[in-house]
């Protein structure tokens, strides 16, 4: 069984979430909904999780950089480009903006973007080595940090005469991120939200990979939850107001079988050879749904 251990506040004192109303008007029927669901054996998240309105705001700051960039990428975008163009694109415009590449250096990582080419899943490293070419399709990762708020978006370029069945991909794993959108409501389970995305990909004919998946953002770069979109309904955690995570399934054509590359250790590849499509958005939990703050 899983616990909600928090402390306890008079019906009458401030609310725990800074909005400065009394408790039992505030926080004091979510707090009691939050303790059922965890004396039934789900898992609920820490307050430390959740996002205030403030910090909500902040996090939009750092998204209106994250998505500015992505746009720039989407106007220059080419041929003939080296990824290591597409990192120098991103790392100009995010410091220009104020903003910090949360990339860059983090656990080692050299550059400040993930640039991840047809069989390559994530984490493909810029280089002057590689170059786009017609027929390609790239996933450019973006993450900003803008005055200590983290945000989190990539987008699927497709370059020049790519094959009908590859556009299909990049099609249908866009689609599966509106599916997660749409299914991401408060107080249901991000395993029903998962379910969904991984049906919409299997009823496609595609799989989804199972050991990447999307993560709680906004504090930092990556925290809990982990978010799975290979998971069963009544799973997972409990979605409530104020938590913010991504929404990114790794769509592949072939099986959902990948690896790593031997030599960087950050490069990750469809074991099959076959094309692999994401996009990411970072969502946060409403009242009555969510909300896109970063695509």
């Amino acid at each position: 069984m899983i616990t909600l251990k928090t402390q306890k506040i008079d019906r009458n004192s401030p609310c725990w979430c800074g909005s400065g109303r009394k408790y039992k008007q505030c926080h004091m029927q979510f707090d009691e909904k939050l303790r059922l669901a965890a004396s039934r054996g789900h898992e609920v998240p820490k307050r430390k999780m959740l996002k205030s309105a403030a910090d909500v705001e902040g996090i939009r700051a750092s998204a209106a950089i994250n998505m500015a960039v992505l746009d720039e990428v989407a106007s220059k975008i080419r041929i003939g480009m080296s990824t290591a163009e597409i990192d120098e694109i991103v790392h100009e415009l995010t410091t220009k903006m104020g903003g910090i590449p949360a990339p860059l250096n983090y656990e080692g990582f050299p550059k400040s973007v993930c640039t991840s080419l047809n069989d390559e899943v994530c984490h493909g490293i810029p280089s002057d080595k590689i170059v786009l070419k017609d027929g390609d399709i790239i996933n450019v990762d973006v993450s900003t940090i803008f005055k200590g708020y983290f945000s989190d978006s990539s987008r699927m370029f497709m370059l020049g005469n790519v094959p009908e069945e590859t556009q299909r991909l990049v099609r249908v794993a866009k689609e599966c991120v509106d599916v997660g959108v749409a299914n991401t409501k408060p107080w249901t389970y991000l395993g029903d939200m998962g379910h969904a995305v991984h049906e919409h990909a299997l009823k496609n004919g595609y799989s989804i990979v199972r050991q990447i998946g999307g993560h709680g953002c906004g504090f930092q770069f990556h925290e809990d939850p982990w978010v799975s979109y290979v998971s069963q309904p009544g799973t997972g955690m409990l979605l409530v107001p104020g938590l913010v995570f991504t929404i990114e399934p790794m769509v592949n054509m072939g099986k959902d079988e990948i690896y790593e590359d031997e030599v960087n250790h950050w490069t990750i590849y469809t074991a099959d050879g076959k094309p692999s499509a994401q996009w990411e958005v970072e969502v946060l939990v409403t009242e009555t749904g969510c909300e896109i703050l970063c695509w």
